[in-house]
């Protein structure tokens, strides 16, 4: 079973053509799925967006009462499908926006089937495509990859930030266990960071695999508060760094 979670924030815009995507690849590949979408406190359409897709789409919605940040709803995901799963099976993160193509979740999972515990769809290996992404945003992910990679190097990883992942049910698993809900405790972007960090001290066989980023497909504008992100992400880096 692959269980996708998706950390949703005001994209009524985009989280319908998302869905009917993740649907129509899975189909393609006949394998049982499970979607467990956080609603973290959209104040737009977007639960109404996704009310008709409810028959179609295997589909489990959880809501945050106010906005929290992605760092939350991803916790509250996770949570969720870390109870939900088995061992085997294949827990997937990915934005909300209709950027990460779902035609790649069935090459992250074969991955995972033969014998990762994390595959990122990296956009710092060969063959990447990144279409419309602002400069300003490159930057920041580029920068913030660098400067972890050199302080915190974990083998198999280029990319730190980028949020379509899967990961090994199992290690999410054993790594709750370990730090409860403190395993995401970064509420905005610099969750993905958080999270790789924390997962270390289990030796996880990583890998990564060239992702095909859309903006161009967005119909909406980013939630990321650049500046935010640039202070949490260092405010993250000093942290690890003073341990």
């Amino acid at each position: 079973m692959i269980f996708i979670v998706l950390p949703v924030y005001n994209e009524q815009n985009n989280i319908g053509a998302l869905l009917r995507n993740i649907d129509r690849s899975m189909k393609e590949y006949g394998h049982g799925y499970k979607v467990i979408m956080v609603n973290d406190g959209s104040t737009d359409n977007t639960l109404q967006s996704v009310e008709a897709l409810k028959g179609v789409v295997p589909l489990l919605v959880l809501s945050h009462k106010k906005n929290s940040g992605v760092g939350e709803a991803l916790k509250t995901g996770l949570v969720r499908a870390v109870e939900l799963s088995e061992e085997n099976d294949v827990i997937i993160t990915m934005d909300a926006d209709n950027t990460h193509v779902p035609g790649l979740i069935m090459r992250l999972n074969r991955n995972i089937w033969e014998g990762c515990d994390v595959v990122i769809a990296s956009r710092f290996v060969r063959d990447a495509r990144i279409l419309g992404v602002p400069f300003k945003r490159r930057f920041l992910s580029g920068a913030a990859s660098l400067l972890f990679r050199f302080f915190f190097p974990i083998r198999g990883v280029k990319d730190y930030t980028c949020g379509f992942r899967a990961y090994r049910a199992g290690l999410l698993q054993r790594a709750f266990q370990a730090h409860g809900k403190e395993l995401v405790s970064e509420s905005g972007f610099s969750c993905m960071i958080d999270v790789l960090l924390k997962l270390r001290k289990f030796n996880p066989i990583i890998n990564e695999v060239p992702i095909i980023l859309r903006y161009d497909r967005r119909a909406s504008g980013s939630k990321m508060n650049v500046q935010k992100t640039i202070r949490d992400t260092l405010k993250l880096f000093f942290q690890r760094l003073g341990k």
